[in-house]
């Protein structure tokens, strides 16, 4: 028997036929469907002339899963990312929940040049994907959602939960990009100055980024996982004044006690960053965050809510899905542990 849905909260709506480019076999597999979704808002980041597009991945059968199970899972992705974590959804499918991944705008499956890939100006603008996504997952059969969110996906996720109350369940943050990894300078001076040059000149390049952390995870550099290179970069990126500026602005936000989740937390990352976040070693790669702070994300969490767990997974990568695998099987079990039973299932 399926599972009752409850109305959609007033920010989710089932995507209309106007708002479905296309529906295909995603790159992932012939049981892998990417449904692309035409989106309306602009912050000025979109290539000329071609609209910007969000594509939500999940196998085929997710329907039936979510209508006998009553609830989904929705990832969102870090920058300069992408979902291809099929180990991630077997075990959430073998939970009863199927987990669908969404490439927000300007990323991953969603990027429409490699000029605009991750050139975001207000963090806010993806909540049109977001809310199109839920939308779909609710239309499918699932009346209950855990957001699970990867760094600044992370970030994201917890933006939105506090501020569209009531269209999701749960939220788990993977590696959550909190507060920038710096020092007094970093957090103070250059970020007064990012944020004045990144209003008039968002496309200024802030920083380039030469991927050390992307190929170790690919097996073409000796890597366990196989992924595109056209939706996760593997040589060299950039990251952009007004990217960096409305990031700032989300985590000021944070830092100020304004982002309240009502719904209950999970907060995982690793037990150790790297001593070198910029110029990061291979064994750093391996079994510590190599990007962002991991006391940051102790600080902070419990900010976000007043119902936070916390999960520590040693010897965890970046991306605690993508860790090597006894990292990765700790982190796996307890997530889904957790959000099974914090949906009731």
């Amino acid at each position: 028997m399926a599972a009752e849905i409850p109305p959609a909260p007033a920010s989710v709506r089932p995507p209309s036929p106007s708002d479905i480019l296309s529906i295909r076999t995603d790159c992932l597999g012939p049981t892998w469907v990417a449904t692309s979704f035409a989106l309306s808002e602009d912050d000025g980041g979109s290539p000329p002339g071609r609209p910007d597009v969000a594509v939500l991945v999940h196998e085929a059968d997710a329907g039936d899963l979510a209508q006998k199970s009553g609830a989904a899972a929705l990832y969102l992705p870090g920058f300069l990312d992408s979902f291809f974590h099929v180990e991630q959804a077997a075990a959430f499918r073998e939970a009863g929940i199927p987990l669908a991944g969404l490439d927000m705008r300007r990323c991953g499956r969603s990027v429409r040049s490699n000029a605009s890939r991750d050139d975001l100006r207000d963090i806010y603008v993806r909540e049109e994907e977001i809310g199109l996504a839920i939308g779909r997952l609710r239309s499918l059969g699932a009346g209950r959602i855990a957001l699970i969110g990867h760094s600044t996906g992370g970030l994201q996720a917890a933006l939105w939960a506090a501020d569209n109350p009531g269209t999701v369940d749960a939220v788990v943050l993977n590696s959550p990009w909190l507060d920038h990894n710096g020092g007094a300078f970093e957090r103070g001076p250059l970020t007064r100055f990012i944020d004045r040059v990144g209003a008039r000149r968002p496309r200024l390049v802030f920083s380039p980024l030469f991927l050390r952390y992307a190929r170790a995870l690919h097996t073409d550099f000796g890597g366990e996982f196989s992924f595109d290179p056209r939706h996760k970069p593997l040589r060299r990126a950039v990251a952009r004044m007004g990217f960096i500026r409305t990031v700032r602005r989300a985590q000021a936000r944070i830092a100020a006690g304004d982002v309240k989740i009502d719904v209950p937390l999970l907060v995982a990352h690793s037990d150790a960053s790297s001593r070198r976040p910029r110029f990061p070693r291979r064994d750093d790669v391996a079994v510590r965050d190599a990007v962002l702070g991991v006391e940051d994300m102790k600080r902070l969490a419990p900010l976000l809510s007043e119902r936070v767990d916390m999960l520590e997974i040693p010897g965890g990568r970046h991306d605690l899905a993508l860790s090597a695998k006894p990292a990765r099987e700790a982190y796996t079990r307890g997530v889904v542990d957790w959000v099974r039973k914090t949906l009731g299932l």
